[in-house]
Parts: C-alpha cells; structure tokens; sequence
C-alpha cells in the first residue's frame, strides 16, 4: 500500500504561480510513474498531467505552458508547477501513482490516490 500526501494548495489570484507538492511512502518510488488529476467543483475528475520514473513529462493541452512536473527520487516527492494560474483551475488536485502502467489518462489507470488538495483561484 502507497500513501500519497499532497500539499501546497491555497487561495490565490489570476496569473499567480503556486506548487503542489506529493510525498510517497512507496519503498521504490523510482518505480512509480506519478500523474497529477484534478476535479471542479460540478466536474469530473481529470488528467492533468504525469513525469515517468525517468523524468519524461506529458500534459494535457490546457496546462501546455503553463504547469510543470518534476520529481525528486531520492525525497520521494513529485512537484506540480503552476503559473499564469486562471480561475478555471479551481480544483482539488489529487496526486496519483502506479507501478503497473507508464501511461496514465485516466482513473482506470491510476493504482494510488492521494486525498487531494484545494487550489483556488480568483479573478
């Protein structure tokens, strides 16, 4: 079992940056390929992006430019980059792993949620 804790979330206004951050508990997180989600309020939850064991990065077209992820093995932990924030990316992000696919899209691929954190953005 991983438990996956995010943090960072909060209050900020349009074009602001803030960044979440994922701490794992996984023995072998360089194992794990790590993907951030989020969900609005009223909204399915969503793919926002994912960094493979190795650093290789993929996002979707509406973060393109704007978010980044990165990962630090050693500390077990896995950053989301957020700047030129817009009220649309009001969400509860939720961090997210798994050890069985490299590719995750969707919640079927996702083996490990983490509980979430709010980000809220105002214009």
């Amino acid at each position: 079992q991983v438990q996956l804790i995010e943090s960072g979330g909060g209050s900020v206004q349009a074009g602001d940056s803030l960044m979440l951050s994922c701490t794992a508990s996984a023995r072998t997180f360089s194992d794990y390929t790590m993907a951030w989600f989020r969900q609005a309020p009223g909204n399915a939850r969503e793919f926002v992006g994912q960094i493979r064991s190795h650093g290789t990065t993929y996002y979707a077209e509406f973060v393109k430019g704007r978010f980044t992820i990165f990962r630090d093995n050693p500390k077990n932990t896995t950053y989301l980059q957020m700047n030129s924030l817009k009220p649309e990316d009001t969400a509860v992000y939720y961090c997210a792993a798994s050890n069985r696919v490299w590719t995750m899209r969707t919640l079927n691929d996702v083996d490990y949620w983490g509980k979430g954190t709010l980000v809220t953005v105002s214009s």
